[in-house]
């Protein structure tokens, strides 16, 4: 499983725990590992070495 995959499966794990109605603190738990599942996908994405219209 690639590092984007691995990611995206724990966003959509932490998703659903948010949309299971957390209490405040593990609700700011939640939000912020979502926030750094964000940056990280999105540092990959701007790293990738095949980008459109280019090859490697």
């Amino acid at each position: 499983m690639s590092a984007v995959a691995k990611l995206l499966a724990q966003k959509q794990q932490l998703l659903d725990r948010l949309a299971s109605d957390p209490g405040p603190n593990e609700r700011q738990e939640i939000e912020t590992l979502l926030t750094k599942i964000e940056t990280a996908l999105t540092w990959l994405e701007s790293n990738d070495p095949v980008e459109e219209g280019r090859e490697l």
